[in-house]
């Protein structure tokens, strides 16, 4: 029966194209915008959309605070804006907090069993409300690939919709783990359950165990938020991550989003990229031409 419910959901979206088709669109795509947007004031509108991100097992509050001090030392710096947001572990909430002086930089936080989802619901709830409680702005979860990948999506729904309560007001970015997806329509299904379900912005890939985030995946998400938009009039956020570290890789994405969603995605607010290391890249670059 919830098949059925889902079923009726997913004809509402247009089906995906071919696998061929959109490895065309998504290079005619880039063809036709790449270059024009390859500039100094598209490199600095990017970084304001970064959430930069430390997640390894070897962070601690010393490596995170010291990361947080680089942010508050650029600020104002070689005419980029902030970061968008620092994303850490819940554990380290509370040093990025004490740590952050750069305005408008908002806390991140994974939560929610990250990077598998495989745990008990309760302890996914209860962990994002404790990373809220602790003084996250905004959580990345997992989509919880064992209940999609079983045709569970009723469960699914109700998980992630549990999850967005317990955010109690902040953003919550659901990761489709798009590596793990070897098809264009069960990324289109996926960002269609977790837009559903209540997330605020639709997000590739954790970087972790899985390939990372591929221009054709995106183009899928951005189609797909593109019609929710239509459907809706909802508009929710698209981040990419996973082995985004150069400022040309950004763009490819940023070009897209531009094409498909329009110039009003272009924003902190709707468009994200989680990285580590593109932030050092476009300052390097920004501190090349400064004069």
């Amino acid at each position: 029966m919830q098949n059925n419910k889902y079923a009726s959901v997913f004809r509402k979206f247009d089906a995906v194209e071919p696998e061929q088709t959109i490895s065309s669109k998504v290079k005619e795509i880039l063809k036709q915008s790449f270059e024009k947007n390859f500039t100094a004031e598209v490199m600095a509108s990017v970084y304001g959309c970064i959430d930069l991100t430390t997640l390894n097992t070897t962070d601690t509050n010393e490596t995170v605070w010291q990361m947080v001090e680089k942010v508050n030392q650029s600020e104002g710096t070689l005419n980029l804006p902030n970061v968008a947001a620092i994303c850490v572990y819940p554990v380290f909430i509370e040093t990025v907090k004490q740590a952050l002086l750069a305005k408008e930089v908002k806390v991140a936080s994974v939560a929610a069993g990250f990077p598998s989802s495989q745990t008990f619901a309760e302890i996914k709830i209860a962990e994002t409300a404790m990373a809220v409680m602790a003084g996250a702005d905004e959580i990345d979860i997992v989509l919880n690939l064992s209940y999609f990948l079983g045709g569970a999506y009723e469960e699914l729904a109700d998980e992630i919709a549990e999850i967005k309560d317990s955010c109690r007001g902040a953003t919550l970015k659901v990761i489709l783990e798009t590596g793990a997806l070897v098809e264009a329509d069960q990324i289109r299904r996926a960002t269609i359950m977790a837009m559903y379900a209540g997330a605020d912005f639709v997000k590739t890939s954790t970087g972790k165990g899985y390939p990372g985030a591929s221009p054709e995946a995106f183009y899928t998400i951005c189609q797909t938020i593109r019609q929710y938009h239509r459907l809706t009039g909802n508009k929710v956020g698209v981040k990419v991550s996973g082995g985004i570290r150069t400022a040309e890789e950004a763009i490819i994405y940023y070009t897209i989003t531009e094409n498909i969603l329009g110039k009003e995605w272009l924003h902190k607010d709707f468009f994200r990229i989680g990285a580590s290391s593109l932030a050092a890249d476009i300052e390097r670059r920004a501190n090349a031409s400064a004069p």
